[in-house]
């Protein structure tokens, strides 16, 4: 009798696939034939999956992947809701996919197959740009802009920045870097702050960020610049340009910037390139810093980390930028912009902060950190006083 038993739960676990499996690789297969669609441009195919307006909305980008691989599936009666991962690249710019969390609402027809009705960010996940509306795409010589709400001149605007952007960059850092941009202009600064998963007041005054992992090894997605496009339109022709210039030099630094880079190197860097080629005096380009030392309030020390805090006094946050420009514009002064670039490099070398800076600054530059504050110190009475 036990024997029987044991045979009949042995038939019984060896039986066909659950109706929850069952769904799921339906689902897949729904979702399959939706990749394919976007890939090979065919709305007529992608409309047979379901709701049309994220096709709508994202075919003017050129992507060489898109795929969905479902996770999870809740079906209750002729509606269910699955978890995704969408991975994705842009053609020419991702050299891996780019993979985020997803959910989708389902229903069944009278035929019994399933259909899309909606797609969304998971639960914690970013917003992609056509989440928000009809991405209108530009293409430079070495960049691609991405934008909602933008006219087309306005975007090839920006391609226009960007391309000016990369070989200005690429005469002091060299071209051991990918050269290409991607640049992300969002409506607001709400629907940028979307897109970044984080608070709008963390970007507010803030013109552009820069997207990527630090220390990234190239196998990764392309770091995307993301425009906000509130304190972006309030800037000059020339600001826009230090701006594109200035997060241009984060992509391309990326490979040798990590935990060990404190941020008034990283920031004070990209400011630098950025203002090389401006004809901007010191005076010119860090205003709030002048007004405090020609009150005789030159700081005692190099920007913190904290000091960079986008939530900070906007005051406190303009002087820390413009302290760690100075820093960089006098190492390129004194020692050149050879040694400025191996500094860098030197300080990116190493797994972590504790003496990084010490060390590239006694290997690279033949001083120590006392004597490079003071004479960050004197540079900025000399310069701003």
């Amino acid at each position: 009798m036990a024997a029987a038993s044991l045979l009949l739960a042995s038939l019984t676990a060896c039986g066909g696939p659950t109706a929850a499996d069952t769904a799921r690789a339906q689902v897949q297969h729904l979702l399959d034939t939706r990749a394919a669609a976007v890939l090979h441009h065919d709305a007529a195919a992608y409309a047979t999956t379901g709701t049309h307006t994220p096709y709508t909305r994202l075919r003017a980008v050129p992507f060489t992947a898109w795929s969905y691989r479902v996770t999870a599936v809740r079906r209750s009666g002729a509606t269910a809701t699955a978890d995704a991962q969408l991975s994705y690249r842009v053609t020419g710019y991702d050299t891996a996919p780019v993979t985020i969390g997803r959910t989708l609402t389902l229903s069944t027809a009278a035929d019994g197959a399933w259909y899309v009705d909606s797609e969304r960010p998971a639960r914690d996940a970013a917003q992609q740009l056509w989440d928000q509306g009809t991405v209108g795409v530009a293409r430079g010589r070495s960049s691609i802009v991405l934008g909602v709400g933008q006219s087309t001149r306005s975007l090839r605007d920006y391609a226009s920045l960007a391309d000016h952007a990369v070989p200005a960059v690429s005469d002091v850092w060299g071209t051991d870097w990918s050269r290409r941009v991607v640049v992300l202009v969002p409506g607001s600064l709400d629907a940028m702050a979307a897109l970044l998963g984080s608070p709008a007041d963390d970007y507010r005054g803030i013109a552009a960020v820069t997207t990527g992992e630090a220390g990234g090894s190239g196998r990764a997605p392309a770091d995307r610049v993301v425009v906000n496009p509130d304190a972006y339109s309030l800037l000059g022709p020339l600001g826009r340009q230090v701006v594109l210039t200035h997060e241009t030099t984060h992509v391309a630094t990326r490979a040798h910037t990590d935990a060990a880079t404190p941020l008034w190197l990283s920031e004070g860097y990209a400011d630098w390139v950025g203002y090389r080629e401006s004809g901007r005096t010191p005076e010119q380009a860090a205003p709030e810093l002048q007004h405090a030392v020609a009150d005789g309030h030159v700081p005692a020390a190099l920007p913190t980390d904290k000091d960079f805090g986008f939530a900070e006094d906007s005051t406190r946050l303009a002087q820390s930028y413009e302290g760690g420009w100075l820093a960089c514009r006098m190492i390129a002064a004194h020692w050149g912009e050879d040694r400025l670039d191996a500094f860098y490099r030197a300080v990116g070398a190493h797994d972590r902060r504790s003496g990084a800076v010490e060390d590239a600054l006694r290997t690279v530059l033949g001083t120590d950190l006392a004597r490079f504050t003071g004479q960050w110190r004197e540079y900025l009475r000399e310069q701003l006083g």
